[in-house]
């Protein structure tokens, strides 16, 4: 019994020394065996782990295919098809507020507009500087400019769809179409193109308001490029009959299209969305087309610097919030696939897991995307910015995302 204890004592010590030779840090380090079992574990949950993210990343490949083959492609691929001139009465309308020098140069470009029956109206929201004096000076050279005075007054202080709808109810004409101050068009049949698309059934015309460029500013490619990807967006989601945005840079609707809605009411206390939260609500399948040949186009000047056009951003994204829900999931849905594929990318990539696959489906993602943005871009004259696709698309994200994050913690400044 003695001897067979003892045979026993001297098999477990056999098989220490066997491990201590297997594993010769357990000499030294008493915990190896534990570490050693530890990063065993930790290298099959690390594995697994992989597995997930790796599949979500096909997923999310599946979902950003979707978006620019399916849904931008509506547009991207669309042939443009020309209306036959109308001569439908139009009524210009451009809201001011401290745009002196902006409508010094604009307002005479629109006033020499080549079509027969519109008028301009000038909207001056109490502004402090020389532009209502040469508003006036307008309205005694041009006979069909009008004016409307604004001044601020305690229920709706600097609030800019208010002065907007002062202008609306002055207006003479059935058929609205709006610009800004500091926007041009560069053709004189710019109220030819856009009110080519009235029909009976369409009511509200969605066009394209672009910036100037700036040659060797690498911000100026990444805003142009940003306003090139809106565009493809409310462009696309309007030709599959869900409008759900326009910019106030080009925009034209009918009269009776404001009213039925009654206005800027419902969202009257939030100071931005004169033009996307209106589009939102009023906009449908059945009342709503699109404008985007080159001679309807405007332009305006873009922000100089990060900071500025940062701000501008933060402003326009706020009023997303207020779209209806299925505006807020498929935009939700886009930007959150945007985020993920370069997320789960750079992961992959730095583990190289399955990284053949990883970076074949990479590619297969970023030549459908390309050729979906680039055919949209040429017909949007913004071909250039498309060079600089990969490196734009991946700063705007996180610039993106830093708006987002920004707008959580404080509140942008609205109308001046």
């Amino acid at each position: 019994m003695e001897a067979h204890s003892w045979n026993g004592q001297q098999e477990m010590a056999s098989n220490n020394k066997l491990k201590k030779a297997s594993n010769p840090l357990a000499i030294y380090f008493p915990f190896s065996d534990e570490m050693h079992t530890f990063a065993h574990v930790f290298k099959k949950h690390l594995a697994a782990m992989l597995a997930i993210l790796f599949y979500l990343f096909i997923g999310v490949v599946a979902i950003q295919l979707f978006y620019f083959l399916v849904v931008f492609g509506k547009f991207a691929y669309a042939k443009l098809q020309k209306s036959a001139p109308k001569k439908i009465p139009i009524s210009v309308i451009v809201c001011a507020k401290n745009e002196e020098e902006n409508v010094a140069k604009f307002i005479p470009i629109l006033a020499e507009q080549d079509y027969p029956d519109f008028e301009i109206i000038l909207i001056d929201d109490a502004s402090s500087d020389s532009t209502l004096d040469l508003f006036e000076e307008f309205e005694k050279q041009y006979s069909n400019i009008h004016l409307v005075k604004v001044v601020n007054n305690e229920a709706f202080w600097g609030n800019k769809k208010f002065a907007l709808t002062l202008g609306i109810k002055a207006a003479k004409k059935e058929y609205l179409l709006f610009t800004d101050a500091d926007c041009y068009p560069t053709s004189k049949d710019w109220i030819k193109e856009m009110s080519s698309n009235f029909t009976t059934e369409k009511t509200i015309v969605l066009g394209y308001g672009a910036y100037e460029k700036i040659a060797g500013s690498f911000l100026n490619k990444l805003i142009r490029f940003e306003t090139l990807l809106t565009a493809v967006q409310y462009f696309s989601w309007a030709k599959m009959g869900h409008p759900y945005m326009g910019v106030g840079r080009n925009l034209a609707y009918k009269k009776e299209e404001f009213f039925n809605v009654n206005g800027f009411i419902d969202h009257m206390k939030i100071r931005s969305g004169d033009d996307d939260l209106f589009i939102n609500q009023a906009a449908k399948g059945s009342n709503t087309t699109i404008c985007f040949s080159p001679e309807s186009i405007t332009y305006s000047q873009p922000k100089n610097t990060l900071k500025d056009w940062f701000i501008q951003k933060r402003r326009h994204v706020s009023t997303a919030q207020f779209y209806k829900a299925f505006d807020r999931m498929q935009l939700g849905g886009f930007y959150a696939s945007q985020l993920l594929f370069m997320g789960l990318s750079i992961v992959l990539l730095a583990f190289q897991y399955q990284w053949i696959v990883v970076v074949s489906l990479i590619g297969f993602r970023y030549l459908f995307s390309w050729l979906t943005l680039g055919f949209a871009a040429g017909k949007l004259k913004e071909k250039d910015v498309m060079y600089w696709f990969p490196i734009l698309e991946w700063s705007l994200i996180v610039l993106q995302l830093n708006v987002y994050l920004t707008n959580l913690f404080s509140k942008p400044v609205h109308w001046k």
